[in-house]
C-alpha cells in the first residue's frame, strides 16, 4: 500500500463491486473483501434480521457490529451515518427516529449511494436521505446530529484524526456517537499489513485499540465506553495467502488480537475551547 490517495481509490473500487455482489459472497469473506474463505461462517457481521427497521435490501453484511442497536436514538433525532452503503444502519436508524426524525447516510462510493437511494424508495422514506462525499470531509453544516453511527468503516480511512474531528463538528453539543470498528493490540505481519486485499477487508488499516480510545480523547469527546467487544479469528485458508506456515505459526502464537469495538462517546453539551463548538 502507498499513498492514501491510492488507499482511498482502492477502497472505492472495491465496494463499487461489493455494492453489485449478493449478501452471501459478502458475508463469506473479510469484510466483503473478496477474499473468500472456505469456511462456513461470517468472519466478522453480526445478525442485524432481529432489529426493528431491518431491511433484507440494505444488508450486505458489510459490518463489523450492531451500532445502532446501542446508538440511544430517540423519537425526533437526527442521525448521521458514516459509510453508510445499501443503508441497512439507516433504515434501522429510522424506525429509532419515526417519521419526526431525519437520517442522512454519507458513503463516497457511487454505487453503494445509488443503492441506498433505490432502497429507501422503495420503502417510501420521505426522511432518509444519501449524500456522496468523503466522511474526512462530510458534506453536512455544523452542529446539526444528535447521533452519529458507524460500522465497520474508520478502519479504511487514512486519517482517522479527521474524521473524529469531522464528527464533533456535525455533533450537536450534547450528542453523542456509537461507532462500531476494527482495533488492533499488538503487530500484525509485514505482509498482512502491506495486502491490498486485507486493507479492504477491514484488517490491515486498523489501528492500535489504545490509539482509538486517545483519538477520541483527544479530539474533545467525553463518557467514552465500550459498549461490546469480540475477538475477529481470520480463518488460515485466508492467512496462508500472505503467510507461509512458519509465519503462521508464529502469527498464531503471538499476543497479536484483532478486536471488533462498538465505542460510544459524547460531545459536551457546553462549549468549553473557544471556536469548539
Amino acid at each position: 500500500m502507498s499513498t492514501d490517495e491510492q488507499k482511498k481509490e482502492l477502497v472505492k473500487q472495491k465496494y463499487s463491486e461489493i455494492a453489485l455482489q449478493d449478501k452471501s459472497t459478502n458475508a463469506a469473506s473479510c469484510c466483503g473483501s473478496g477474499c473468500c474463505s472456505t469456511e462456513v461462517y461470517n468472519i466478522m457481521t453480526d445478525d442485524y434480521t432481529t432489529l426493528e427497521g431491518y431491511n433484507p435490501d440494505a444488508d450486505l453484511a458489510l459490518g463489523c457490529g450492531l451500532p445502532t442497536q446501542f446508538a440511544k436514538i430517540k423519537i425526533g433525532d437526527t442521525v448521521i451515518d458514516l459509510g453508510s452503503g445499501a443503508g441497512n444502519d439507516c433504515f434501522i436508524a429510522r424506525h429509532e427516529t419515526g417519521e419526526s426524525g431525519k437520517v442522512i447516510g454519507i458513503d463516497f462510493t457511487p454505487a453503494m449511494i445509488n443503492k441506498a437511494r433505490e432502497n429507501a424508495e422503495k420503502l417510501n422514506y420521505n426522511n432518509v436521505e444519501f449524500r456522496q462525499g468523503d466522511i474526512e470531509k462530510m458534506p453536512v453544516t455544523a452542529n446539526v446530529a444528535d447521533v452519529v453511527v458507524s460500522n465497520c468503516v474508520l478502519n479504511l480511512v487514512p486519517d482517522k484524526d479527521a474524521v473524529m474531528k469531522e464528527i464533533f463538528r456535525v455533533l450537536k453539543p450534547g450528542g453523542h456517537f456509537s461507532i462500531s470498528d476494527i482495533v488492533l493490540q499488538g503487530e500484525l505481519p509485514a505482509t498482512i499489513q502491506q495486502a491490498a486485499e486485507m486493507y479492504a477487508g477491514c484488517v490491515s488499516g486498523a489501528i492500535q485499540k489504545q490509539e482509538y480510545l486517545n483519538l477520541i480523547e483527544n479530539n474533545g469527546f467525553q463518557n467514552t465506553t465500550i459498549q461490546k467487544e469480540k475477538t475477529i479469528v481470520i480463518p488460515d485458508d485466508i492467512l496462508t495467502n500472505y503467510l507461509n506456515a512458519e509465519e503462521l505459526a508464529a502469527f498464531r502464537a503471538s499476543n497479536t488480537g484483532i478486536y471488533s469495538v462498538t465505542v460510544y462517546a459524547e460531545k459536551p453539551a457546553a462549549c468549553c475551547p473557544p471556536g469548539c463548538c
